[in-house]
C-alpha cells in the first residue's frame, strides 16, 4: 500500500493497523472486514430491529455500552442525536471507532470504561444501547442492575446471543419447596453456564434462553416494549420489582 500524497498513511493503511475488526464498516470505500465469517455484520442485523429506533433522534442523547468499532455509534449519530457516547474495555476497538467517526464526519465521544464503572459517567441518557454484551460478562445481572440505577434513562436497546427453547411459558410467583418438576419444563427461564470456552471464544460465559433472558430484564426493571423475531428487546425503564434491592456496590457506588 502506498502513503498518501503528503506522506501520511492512507486510510486503508490506518485500516490495516487496526486489524482484526469485528464490526464491517465500509470507511471511503474499504470494508473493514469484507471477510466476517457472519456475513455483513452488523448491517444485516441492524436492518432487523432499526425500526425499533426513532428514524429522528434530534435532542436525544445515546449511550453505547461495549460499542466495538462504532457501528451503532454511528448510525444513532446518522439519526441525528445531540450526543453519542460509547464506552469499551476495549483499547483497539476505541482506536476502531475513533478512526470510523473521523472517516465519515461524525462526532460521538468515546471512552473506555466497563460496564461495571457506569456510575463513572454520572449522567442518565435518553436511549441506552447494550448489544451483544451480556453473554461475555461474568456477572450479568449486576450489569442490568447498574444500567437501570444509573445510565438508563428512558430506553433500553438491548440484544444478547440466545439459545434453547424458544418458548416462553406462563411462571407462578413461588412454588413449594419440594417442587422440582417444573425447572425441567421447556422454557423454563434459565442460563447455561459455559466454563471453558464456546465457539471458540473463552469470553462466552452465559447464555439464557429467551424466557430466562426476559425474566432477567424484567427482574432488573425494564418493561419489554417491542421485539424482533431473534434476539434484540427495546426495553422502557420501569420500577425495579419490590423484593429487589440493589446489591450494596450499587448503593455504595451510586452514593459516591
Amino acid at each position: 500500500m502506498m502513503l498518501a500524497a503528503n506522506g501520511t498513511p492512507s486510510i486503508a493503511q490506518r485500516i490495516e493497523a487496526l486489524a482484526p475488526w469485528f464490526h464491517n464498516i465500509e470507511l471511503d470505500g474499504i470494508e473493514t472486514a469484507p471477510e466476517h465469517f457472519l456475513g455483513n455484520y452488523p448491517t444485516f442485523k441492524w436492518l432487523g430491529f432499526r425500526h425499533l429506533v426513532p428514524s429522528d433522534l434530534h435532542g436525544q442523547t445515546v449511550l453505547d455500552i461495549g460499542c466495538n468499532a462504532g457501528f451503532y455509534s454511528l448510525e444513532m449519530k446518522r439519526r441525528g442525536a445531540d450526543l453519542v457516547v460509547g464506552i469499551d474495555s476495549d483499547p483497539r476497538y476505541l482506536a476502531q471507532a475513533r478512526l470510523a467517526a473521523e472517516i465519515n464526519g461524525l462526532d460521538i465521544e468515546l471512552h473506555q470504561l466497563s460496564v461495571y464503572d457506569i456510575g463513572e459517567l454520572r449522567q442518565r441518557f435518553d436511549l441506552v444501547l447494550f448489544m451483544g454484551v451480556l453473554y461475555h460478562l461474568r456477572h450479568p445481572l449486576l450489569a442490568l442492575d447498574l444500567l437501570h440505577e444509573h445510565v438508563v434513562g428512558n430506553q433500553l436497546l438491548f440484544q444478547s446471543m440466545l439459545r434453547g427453547s424458544k418458548h416462553v411459558p406462563t411462571i407462578e410467583h413461588d412454588y413449594a419447596f419440594d417442587e422440582h418438576a417444573i425447572f425441567e419444563e421447556e422454557g423454563y427461564p434459565r442460563a447455561v453456564f459455559v466454563e471453558h470456552s464456546y465457539a471458540t471464544d473463552p469470553t462466552n460465559w452465559w447464555i439464557p434462553n429467551r424466557s430466562g433472558m426476559e425474566a432477567m430484564l424484567r427482574s432488573a426493571g425494564f418493561l419489554i416494549e417491542a421485539q424482533t423475531d431473534d434476539e434484540v428487546y427495546l426495553c422502557r425503564r420501569g420500577e425495579r420489582p419490590p423484593a429487589v434491592e440493589p446489591p450494596p456496590e450499587i448503593r455504595s457506588r451510586s452514593h459516591g
